[in-house]
């Protein structure tokens, strides 16, 4: 950017700007170093400086997504992938098709294959360690279902704070704002959950814990032999066939009237490096509220006992210290939530997140006009009548982020040097030879 400079000379009894064109060389050197001061004036307009604009997670794996719901497609920069990765493209489509729209009559009816494509970061299917670029082709976007969106708004969407903040905005399916963005997320965050597994063998599962009013009774899942096969087995993503028939026939209920209901998705985290998580700011929990809050439609955030810890005493909700078999420190509740003073203490890490009901229904509804002119609406276009089912492979793809952001800065600061092996655990290095598995 270009600046201009002044140079500038003060006294105690007068103050006044000296043009450096006009002094000899001599002359600036007979100036008192201690009343010179140089500053720097920016030609452009501090009101049209842009300072963040949002679309980057993470420090030291970074993560940058790009796109609109119905533009030509959207994807993702990874900044600071590990070298000699193994890679391909397949290894991101599994979570990319768990994600995808038109999968089962809950979920939108868009019917997008959402094929990524790598272009660059990977070479003969191992990451080169410079910024790999991921790109999802939009196919089935319909811009004239959204025509009466360009001058109403939707109530409870996006649309207005939009036009509040840029002046402007992309009207067809909500630009930014629409799930479709978190192609880019979960394509990223499949490169995370293999690294994480290779490195650790860190295991990284959410679930449908509840649908509107139907809720999954605590202690039905067991999270320490939960598999990806049983949250699979169902189209709502719920572990429990039961409780998934009732969640699904709870959409099905909503979804033929043109409404919708929110849910909560569970995440566990099996196998999580010690240590992970800094004092103060950049405690563990607090970055992962923040990846996950960052999703579209949360509304909540809370692990280990949560909210519900509140009615408990400190005896009792304490979690006490023992030795295993193995010699390592363990407890014997998990209140905690696998983090304890903003660092993972190598317990299941296990969160909830809260998803509102979708905002665009099919229901008449009032709100105003860009001209504030007050209307009723009745939306079109292609919605989920639940996001929770969709948002599984999404809510995963942030806590792996997360989780992979904090190795990295772990290994920098805490394991550069010989690590103290009374008290901490070495980060054993991954065998990549034997790294084709994928995620």
């Amino acid at each position: 950017m270009a600046s201009s400079s002044t140079l500038t000379s003060r006294s105690f009894l007068d103050s006044s700007r000296i043009d450096t064109a006009s002094l000899s060389s001599a002359d600036l050197r007979k100036l008192s170093i201690s009343s010179v001061q140089i500053s720097f004036r920016s030609r452009l307009p501090k009101k049209l400086q842009i300072n963040a604009a949002g679309s980057t997670f993470g420090n030291n794996f970074r993560v940058t997504t790009f796109g609109e719901s119905h533009g030509g497609g959207v994807g993702c920069i990874i900044d600071g992938c590990p070298p000699r990765i193994p890679l391909s493209e397949s290894d991101m489509q599994f979570d990319l098709d768990r994600r995808r729209p038109g999968q089962s009559r809950i979920t939108t009816p868009r019917k997008e294959t959402d094929t990524c494509k790598i272009s660059s970061g990977v070479s003969e299917g191992q990451t080169t360690g410079t910024p790999i670029h991921v790109f999802v082709p939009n196919t089935d976007q319909r811009g004239f279902d959204y025509n009466e969106m360009s001058v109403a708004y939707r109530p409870s969407h996006a649309d207005a704070t939009y036009d509040m903040k840029y002046g402007v905005r992309s009207v067809q399916g909500g630009g930014r704002s629409s799930a479709r963005e978190t192609i880019g997320r979960v394509a990223a965050g499949a490169v995370a959950k293999k690294i994480l597994k290779l490195y650790a063998g860190t295991e990284i599962l959410a679930y449908v814990s509840q649908v509107h009013k139907v809720v999954l009774p605590e202690g039905v899942v067991n999270h320490d032999s939960l598999s990806l096969d049983q949250i699979e087995s169902n189209i709502v993503r719920c572990p429990d066939p039961e409780y998934a028939e009732k969640m699904i026939a709870a959409i099905d209920a909503v979804r033929v009237k043109g409404d919708s209901v929110g849910g909560v998705v569970t995440c566990i985290v099996r196998n999580a490096p010690r240590g992970l998580g800094s004092p103060v700011f950049d405690k563990l929990e607090a970055e992962l509220a923040k990846a996950a809050m960052s999703l579209p439609a949360t509304k909540g955030f809370e692990f280990g006992s949560g909210f519900a810890g509140t009615f408990l005493s400190g005896s009792e909700h304490n979690d006490e210290f023992y030795t295993d078999e193995h010699g390592r420190i363990r407890t014997r509740t998990n209140r905690s939530g696998g983090i304890q003073g903003g660092i993972s203490n190598g317990e299941i890490i296990n969160l909830r997140i809260a998803f509102k009901p979708t905002s665009t229904i099919a229901r008449k509804q009032h709100t105003v006009t860009r001209d504030k002119k007050e209307i009723e609406l009745i939306a079109r276009g292609r919605h989920d009548p639940c996001v929770v089912p969709r948002a599984v492979p999404m809510v995963e793809a942030m806590v792996a982020l997360v989780l992979m952001d904090q190795l990295m800065a772990q290994y920098s600061q805490s394991y550069l040097f010989p690590i103290n092996p009374d008290l901490q655990e070495p980060l054993t290095m991954p065998r990549l030879e034997a790294a084709n598995a994928s995620v």
